[in-house]
């Protein structure tokens, strides 16, 4: 059955790639401050800045006018940066908590409560292995984490009762361009974006009265 899905981070990365794939069979809406990337994807999309609660409410509000609805939300957007902590630049250390933890934040508050009307809805959060490790010169972008995993565990106890799931979707280090806008001259391995996407697909279409708290998702190449 054809669902309403809305992704954030959706003009590049696994955003990009799990729109293309979603929008085959539902409505899929994209995030994004980048409206160039988002021209070329070929489905409807919203510039939006998810660390600004009013824009992000101002979005959802016109998704639910054109759309009736919000099926399923998809937290993806996210920034990754590495290096001891006092080498971290303090306004990319704001940005960063901002986008992976305020942003997300931002995102499920505003659909929250159209969900609770219908009594149904599912938030898939893509967190990450750092969400639940540790690693040197990861302080910042791992303190934004597990902010996300701590937010998840409450936030699935607090909407079960209002036919709302919650899914923290943990993959380990992942094919994209995200180390690369990073400085990191090549691009590690890791993941396939594909056997990301098929998880979120299997949460998706999971019946509406089961609830899958957690995954992780790790290459094999790169456990030891």
């Amino acid at each position: 059955m054809k669902k309403v899905i809305v992704i954030t981070g959706g003009s590049d990365g696994l955003g990009k790639s799990l729109a293309k794939e979603l929008m085959q069979e539902n409505d899929v809406i994209i995030l994004s401050t980048n409206e160039e990337k988002m021209k070329n994807i070929g489905c409807p999309y919203y510039v939006c800045d998810i660390r600004n609660f009013e824009i992000v409410q101002s979005v959802i509000d016109k998704i639910l006018k054109d759309y009736g609805h919000i099926d399923v939300l998809v937290n993806n957007a996210g920034l990754w940066t590495y290096g001891e902590l006092v080498d971290n630049d303090s306004k990319l250390i704001e940005e960063i908590i901002q986008v992976n933890l305020l942003g997300l934040i931002n995102c499920t508050k505003a659909v929250v409560p159209s969900m609770k009307e219908r009594k149904d809805g599912l938030i898939i959060q893509i967190n990450s292995q750092s969400g639940i490790s540790a690693k040197e010169e990861r302080t910042i972008y791992n303190a934004s984490k597990w902010g996300v995993t701590g937010f998840s565990k409450s936030l699935q106890l607090e909407l079960m009762k209002y036919g709302i799931r919650v899914t923290d979707i943990r993959p380990g280090r992942m094919k994209t361009s995200l180390f690369i806008k990073n400085g990191i001259k090549k691009e590690p391995s890791g993941l396939d974006l594909e056997q990301v996407i098929r998880t979120i697909q299997f949460v998706i279409d999971t019946p509406k009265d089961v609830l899958i708290p957690e995954i992780g998702i790790v290459s094999m190449k790169l456990v030891k």
